[in-house]
């Protein structure tokens, strides 16, 4: 299943991107999709660990694109919660000087946010190894310290 995530994303964004959309999103698409190389490939994905060290540092955001429903019933309290319907009306929730990471569990809701996001001028990244991964990281000491440093960040 881990295989199809990838084509279920890229049919999704065809799919949302050849609707009559607001001018100059198609561009932007277009211009996403023609530049893209292996650069690119290496710089839209974020490992846990990476995301754990850009919040320490205060240089990323964490996004929580699941549903309100999914997030009502677990999740991080330093993510931002903006389900991805609700993304394109809360842009200025986002900061554009920080790395953004859209996480969800599987990866292909966090991969449209994180390709829309960059087309819209930010530096987006999705998390490589989801949620759960994120769950799996921060376990006994490492929540606690991680916990710790953000504290001291307040």
């Amino acid at each position: 299943m881990r295989y199809k995530t990838p084509i279920i994303t890229a049919a999704i964004l065809l799919l949302a991107f050849s609707v009559p959309a607001r001018a100059g999103a198609e561009g932007a698409l277009t211009n996403y999709i023609t530049s893209f190389n292996y650069t690119s490939r290496k710089d839209m994905k974020a490992s846990s660990s990476e995301l754990v060290q850009w919040l320490l540092n205060d240089e990323a955001v964490l996004v929580d694109i699941r549903f309100p429903e999914e997030q009502a019933l677990w999740g991080f309290d330093f993510a931002r919660k903006i389900p991805l319907p609700e993304l394109p009306k809360r842009l200025a929730e986002l900061p554009k000087d920080k790395i953004i990471v859209t996480a969800c569990p599987h990866n292909d809701r966090s991969n449209i946010a994180m390709v829309y996001l960059t087309t819209q001028g930010y530096r987006a990244k999705y998390l490589t190894d989801g949620m759960r991964g994120l769950a799996e990281l921060l376990r006994g000491d490492n929540a606690k310290l991680f916990y710790e440093a953000m504290q001291r960040k307040k």
